[in-house]
């Protein structure tokens, strides 16, 4: 046995989800260009779970099943009101997605009924949680969701207490999108270990969450924030830049392992980085991550990931840098929920081996003599 570093390039699952092949991204079939400009976020929920697109009577039942659950209990509300000042926001979220398990009753329901009814809990309680530890934070009481809106305008609502605009709400959507599922990255292969030994869902997907948390995986776009501000105008792009490429340090939210010609995600989030910048008057972070893009690609020939240009969406929508990778959790849970199930319905333990390069042969040696 040889080991292949990282996966790289090991087939580890068959999946009728989602597909990248030459660079094209789908989900179940559909191209996810197609997706982003006529598809609502809602629709590609139901898509992923279900294999196919609702019609207008099943797409109007997922809402409002989504509405109804999108309450949190109290009890993990008041859990969030006793999280240490400072908590990082990804750890509270995974704190409170694993307590959300001790409040549904159906938790050790293994059916695929009860499966899709908690699938359909968290994705309508994520978003409801992560909104929530923002406002706490803050000292500010938490905003319950309102009747009659999508995810995207919920979310929103819940996190400002005020009604948000027809752009930010159409941009976010667009975004959950965009992120809703990307094959077997390592946020999704870790739900599948996780559920692959017939634990529960809201197992798999604290896993996902505790993947999704690092810098690596869907902690990249808040690190690309933060290099748009420690680099600040867009005079100091060039030589920012230059001077990381020299000592050969990663620019955050270029490139990927499964892309070799560029993101295809990427592309729709730079026109909603531009349009928003236009609408808000402020084309400043827009500009600057044209420049970084023009710089790296010449260069490294690296193009931009679906990291880059969201780091400046999420900015103009006025959403704060640490809230970035829970908004990626609010989307890619619809995209998890769907591969656990999967799993469930033809599940193998998944159960690989390593390669061992440790020392052989050695002989035991007596305490008293060692």
């Amino acid at each position: 046995m040889t080991a292949t570093k990282g996966l790289e390039g090991i087939v580890a699952a068959q999946s009728s989800i989602s597909s990248i092949i030459d660079g094209v991204l789908t989900y179940r079939g559909y191209n996810i260009d197609d997706l982003a400009e006529n598809a609502s976020f809602e629709e590609v929920v139901y898509l992923l779970w279900h294999g196919r697109l609702p019609n207008r009577q099943e797409l109007d039942g997922l809402k409002k099943e989504l509405e109804g659950y999108a309450k949190v209990p109290d009890e993990v509300i008041q859990q969030i009101r006793l999280y240490p000042q400072g908590t990082n926001s990804m750890a509270a979220l995974r704190t409170a997605v694993s307590s959300l398990a001790l409040y549904d009753r159906e938790a050790g329901d293994m059916s695929r009924e009860a499966n899709l009814r908690k699938a359909a809990r968290l994705q309508a309680q994520i978003p409801a949680i992560v909104a929530a530890f923002a406002r706490i934070r803050e000292g500010r009481e938490p905003v319950a969701p309102k009747s009659g809106a999508g995810v995207a305008e919920n979310f929103l609502y819940m996190l400002t207490g005020e009604e948000p605009n027809r752009t930010a709400v159409e941009a976010l959507d667009k975004a959950l999108v965009l992120h809703a599922d990307h094959e077997l990255n390592a946020s999704t292969f870790a739900a599948r270990v996780t559920v692959a030994t017939l634990s529960d869902i809201y197992s798999g997907v604290t896993s996902a969450i505790g993947a999704l948390k690092g810098p690596l995986h869907g902690g990249a776009n808040e690190a690309v924030m933060a290099m748009l501000e420690e680099i600040g105008s867009i005079g100091n792009v060039e030589s920012y830049i230059n001077d990381k490429l020299s000592r050969k340090e990663k620019i955050m939210g270029f490139g990927h392992r499964v892309y070799k010609n560029g993101d295809p995600r990427a592309k729709h989030l730079q026109k909603m980085s531009q349009e928003l910048g236009k609408i808000t008057g402020n084309m400043q972070w827009y500009n600057m991550s044209i420049k970084i893009e023009e710089l790296v690609t010449s260069q490294k020939g690296l193009k931009p990931n679906v990291d880059f240009y969201s780091a400046s969406v999420y900015t103009a929508l006025k959403i704060p840098r640490d809230l970035f990778t829970p908004i990626f959790a609010v989307s890619r849970v619809s995209g998890w929920t769907a591969h656990i199930l999967e799993q469930y319905e033809d599940n193998r333990l998944i159960r690989p081996r390593a390669e061992y390069v440790g020392p052989a042969s050695q002989t035991f040696v007596p305490l008293n003599e060692r």
